[in-house]
């Protein structure tokens, strides 16, 4: 029974790594992977440069070697333009690959975005931002390693030999497509540990074609991402960090919510802290209704301009029957290089 529950696991988990139903990647340290959220928080933070890095691993418990694995680093650094405004460069890349048939993504993007002050002053001030991404992403699979239904007595059996006439519906095992974005984000700032942020995505604007069959044409669908938090002090060592995401991809959609509990380790124009958070996830069976995914605990440690995280999924789903409530792990690094230049608060600590 065991092995059949990981074999059906498998089998769903691979169906929906090529179907286009699927969502995009994801990270439930959202805001600790600021390039793939929102093109236009490129550049946007209190320091000029940043590099960051996310991994994240999921379904080891079910399908051990052939686990869900994704990555992505990216650079980004702010440049100053007049007396309060700013441009913002970036680059990002990021790796994907899920399950036995290793269902692969790879790309690779470049963004900008500019920061426009609207009002306030040095310390408290509130700014609008536009960004834009443009890049290039490789698809691949490895056919050999792909399970059909009719391989399946049913009981348990698998004979993967057997023909089943589906292994001719693709003759491309790679392809390479463009992929564009936008974004707008909107935050303001009321001093150096409370602040307000709302933004929101427009991804693959373009639609790129996706099928494996070059004589077919299946298309990206295009994914809207809504997001918004801060960062509120209720007491000299104490505060909240609540944040929401929002994501809609054709008949798909997801939504993170929840707060960290943030506490402070030196004075308050430090930035010496320890948070630990609570999350949940919520997604769509599609046809079906809603269902809560998973939930999530999160630790983060920041230390001058260290920045580390690591959170696990608890798997909440109907399929923790065969996944035994295991979901997957993250691990988020950040670093700043804050340099000379200095003009006072500019945004959240991201």
């Amino acid at each position: 029974m065991k092995n059949f529950k990981s074999i059906l696991i498998t089998c769903m988990l691979a169906l929906g790594a090529i179907s286009l139903n699927a969502q995009d990647i994801h990270f439930s340290q959202f805001y600790m992977s600021p390039l793939n959220l929102n093109p236009a928080m490129t550049g946007v933070m209190n320091c000029n440069i940043r590099l960051a890095a996310n991994y994240r691993n999921q379904w080891a418990s079910v399908l051990r070697s052939n686990a869900y694995n994704t990555y992505s680093v990216s650079y980004d650094q702010r440049i100053p333009v007049g007396r309060y405004d700013y441009f913002g460069i970036g680059g990002t890349f990021w790796g994907d690959q899920a399950g036995e048939a290793n269902f692969s993504t790879l790309t690779g993007k470049l963004s900008a975005s500019y920061s426009k002050r609207m009002g306030g002053s040095r310390g408290q001030a509130n700014y609008l931002v536009v960004g834009a991404e443009g890049g290039v992403a490789q698809r691949s699979i490895d056919f050999l390693n792909l399970r059909w239904g009719l391989q399946h007595d049913g009981e348990g059996g698998f004979d993967p030999t057997a023909m089943t006439g589906e292994e001719n519906t693709f003759n491309r095992d790679n392809f390479i497509f463009a992929d564009l974005a936008a974004g707008l984000l909107w935050f303001m700032v009321f001093d150096d540990n409370n602040s307000l942020y709302f933004g929101s995505a427009f991804h693959h604007l373009n639609r790129s074609n996706q099928s494996f069959n070059s004589d077919d044409e299946d298309l990206l669908y295009s994914r809207f991402t809504f997001h918004a938090g801060g960062e509120f002090m209720l007491g000299r060592r104490f505060g909240l960090v609540p944040g929401a995401i929002v994501m809609s991809q054709g008949p798909s959609f997801q939504v993170n919510g929840g707060t960290s509990f943030k506490f402070l380790l030196g004075d308050r124009r430090s930035n010496q802290s320890f948070q630990f958070g609570l999350w949940t996830r919520i997604s769509n069976k599609i046809e079906t209704g809603v269902l809560n995914d998973a939930a999530i605990l999160s630790t983060r440690f920041d230390y001058e301009n260290f920045s580390l995280g690591f959170s696990y999924d608890i798997n909440i789903s109907p399929l923790q029957t065969a996944s035994n409530n295991n979901g997957g792990f993250e691990f988020a690094l950040i670093y700043k290089i804050c340099g000379v230049e200095r003009r006072g608060v500019y945004c959240p600590n991201f």
